[in-house]
């Protein structure tokens, strides 16, 4: 193969922002229905729609929502659990207005079965579950006032006569679960999860049953211990996840008995519940349990036998999602380092794995795509306990592209969200776009991540701008000593939380990055306790300090206080309607780098929330950030891919010259 000879960073790639938008989806739930099974497809080429798509059991695979229908719900902003399905019929909540809407086999069109609220869209429903006599759902009601201290949460049942609550008090409820005959909670017993602030669910989720005589349970859960997942089994064992071992592990309550551990893998069965309707467990027909499990940053879906042997499945996928059963089978969510994700079906005994829902065709060699590598790095302890964190690092790959000697790539920095959430190795178009044109990408899973246990993610908390500083420059620095990187070329990008540790590194760690980019970031942390949505409104209690006793640490943490120290230059893209992180966060940073003088963009997209889901706004934060990176290091960009530069406020110098052109070799 004959290669072009080209500094890293400028290799031409036909990984474009076109490509990453072209006939993308973002797959979502997983719901089984019988023979059929139906999955949420969000699509960035109908500005995110979210659509409901059902494949038959002879195949036959069709949208089941057309436009300009979208089932997507706001509770907690983040949504999941919008939509359920049950003999044909689809329950859903319609964006536009969080009602509640029905579509029956062979109707023209959905009908609305909840009332046009007072307040647009104050009347929202999420985490649905069909019973005999109607839907249960969480119901998240917003004032007039707007005030997210007046926002309420309950557990409703929506049935023809209108909608009845059956849980009222705690601050946030979810997965209403109805117990089948012979629980030993007597008949109409209910199952559900419920948290209070300052608690998050990852911290203090209860589990809780409420009996036929009226009587309430709490069976697991609180302070020092979260539950997810609750599961009825048919014989009246109830099933869930807790992190009281460090690990979400398997536990279940079997009728009249007594909570007891299942299995403990030492690893993270569970997950943080950020969005409704997560699922990593499943249980099949003939009372084996099939379950996703992490470690050494992939995921295994293994069969646990009735007598306690656990099974892995040889599956060439690294994460698995949404795992639901269908009979003796499994269904759920697939991808891997060489796969976008797909909807599997999974015979587990051995007749192998059918692909319901092919990724889309990218017409790429699998030569293009880097393939990373679990890295544990060392970072300084502070008082945590713990002196090693993560990253997955995905190296420069382009099988028609060579560097000259001597010249080593840049380093893209990406931090997570969350900051309860982790990288996942699976095939992203959108850090493909960076390797092959020559950059290394470390994700990086700081300590608060999940998937290493509650201790690790428990190392976050108090010292949120702190530790995941700590590691983030840790990583970079161990990657530029190892020669691996160019020490005068390395960036660091996050959305939201991760949009807090880029600007946190570059005020409070200056020196180590020479770029940054900075998707809905928060600057100010005061100012986001007092404007952001109920759920995430005490989130900061955990992870910062106590509000407003401690208001001097959000203080002393806020990057807005710190810009004396920046001078890296910096892009900002938001999001013009986002609730979670509003634009004033964007804006109050872009007025102290104008001030400064220091180089600078800002993109702000209209009808934009938390994340841009639409393919054009997608294409301009992607192009306009390489754009950007090209100005600050001083590369081309790809004549052939038509990108319009960003526009820069202070442009600078370059930071160093390239050598222009390229030369024909023998490729490796």
């Amino acid at each position: 193969m004959v290669s072009t000879l080209l500094p890293h960073g400028a290799w031409p790639t036909p990984i474009t922002s076109e490509l990453v938008v072209r006939a993308a989806a973002q797959l979502g739930e997983v719901v089984v229905d019988g023979d059929d099974v139906w999955w949420s497809e969000s699509r960035p080429a109908e500005g995110g729609r979210s659509v409901i798509v059902r494949r038959s059991a002879d195949g036959t695979v069709s949208d089941v929502l057309p436009p300009p229908w979208n089932a997507r719900t706001r509770v907690h902003e983040y949504g999941g659990g919008a939509w359920t399905v049950a003999g044909g019929t689809l329950w859903f909540t319609e964006f536009t207005d969080q009602r509640l809407y029905r579509l029956d086999p062979g109707a023209a069109s959905p009908v609305p079965v909840t009332p046009e609220p007072d307040v647009p869209a104050g009347v929202r429903h999420a985490d649905l579950r069909v019973t005999a006599d109607g839907v249960l759902a969480v119901r998240e009601t917003h004032p007039a006032s707007g005030a997210a201290a007046d926002v309420v949460n309950e557990l409703v049942r929506v049935g023809s006569d209108g909608s009845a609550v059956l849980v009222s008090g705690p601050d946030f409820v979810s997965d209403p679960r109805p117990s089948p005959e012979g629980s030993g909670f007597g008949d109409g017993a209910l199952a559900w999860l419920q948290w209070d602030h300052p608690y998050m669910p990852w911290d203090a989720a209860q589990l809780v049953v409420r009996g036929g005589d009226g009587r309430e349970h709490v069976l697991a859960g609180g302070p020092g211990e979260s539950v997810v997942q609750p599961v009825w089994g048919d014989d009246g064992t109830l099933w869930f996840l807790s992190d009281r071992t460090d690990f979400w592990s398997l536990y279940r309550r079997p009728p009249r008995g007594e909570v007891e551990l299942v299995v403990d893998l030492g690893s993270d069965i569970g997950g943080p519940q950020w969005r409704f309707g997560q699922s990593r467990y499943a249980l099949l027909a003939d009372g084996r349990v099939v379950l996703a499990y992490a470690r050494a940053g992939r995921d295994r879906l293994a069969v646990l036998e009735p007598g306690g042997e656990l099974r892995d499945l040889d599956l060439p996928w690294g994460t698995f999602r949404y795992v639901t059963a269908q009979g003796t089978a499994v269904v759920c969510l697939a991808a891997g380092p060489s796969s976008e994700p797909v909807v599997l079906r999974v015979d587990v005994d051995g007749a192998g794995a059918e692909v319901l829902r092919p990724a889309r065709e990218l017409g790429l060699d699998p030569a293009w795509f880097s393939v990373p590598e679990h890295l544990g790095f060392p970072t300084p302890e502070a008082g945590t306990g713990i002196d090693i964190a993560h990253a997955l690092v995905y190296p420069p790959t382009n099988p028609e592209a060579t560097a000259p000697d001597g010249d080593l790539p840049p380093l893209l920095v990406v931090v997570h969200g969350g900051p309860t959430a982790a990288a996942v190795p699976v095939l992203d178009l959108g850090i493909q776009y960076w390797t092959s044109r020559g950059f290394c990408v470390a994700d990086v899973d700081y300590r608060g991540s999940v998937g290493y246990g509650r201790r690790y993610r428990d190392a976050l908390q108090g010292r949120w701008g702190q530790v995941d500083l700590d590691d983030v420059v840790a990583c970079a620095r161990f990657l530029a000593e190892a020669g691996r990187v160019d020490p005068a070329r390395m960036a660091i990008r996050g959305g939201s939380a991760g949009g807090y540790t880029t600007l946190a590194a570059l005020t409070m760690r200056p020196g180590v990055f020479t770029a940054g980019a900075s998707h809905f970031g928060l600057a100010d942390l005061r100012a986001f306790v007092g404007e952001t949505h109920k759920f995430e409104s005490r989130y900061l209690d955990g992870l910062v300090a106590p509000w407003p006793s401690r208001a001097d640490v959000y203080v002393e943490r806020s990057p807005i206080n710190h810009v004396d120290a920046l001078d890296t230059p910096l892009a900002v893209f938001q999001g013009e309607e986002d609730a979670i992180v509003p634009p004033a966060q964007a804006e109050v940073i872009v007025a102290a780098l104008r001030e400064k003088g220091v180089p600078h963009a800002y993109l702000l997209f209209p009808g934009e929330q938390h994340g841009f889901r639409k393919a054009e706004n997608i294409r301009a934060a992607l192009d306009g950030e390489l754009s950007f990176y090209a100005q600050v290091w001083g590369f081309d960009l790809p004549a052939d891919e038509g990108i319009t530069p960003i526009q820069l406020e202070n442009p600078p110098a370059p930071q160093r010259s390239q050598a222009r052109g390229g030369t024909p070799q023998e490729g490796r």
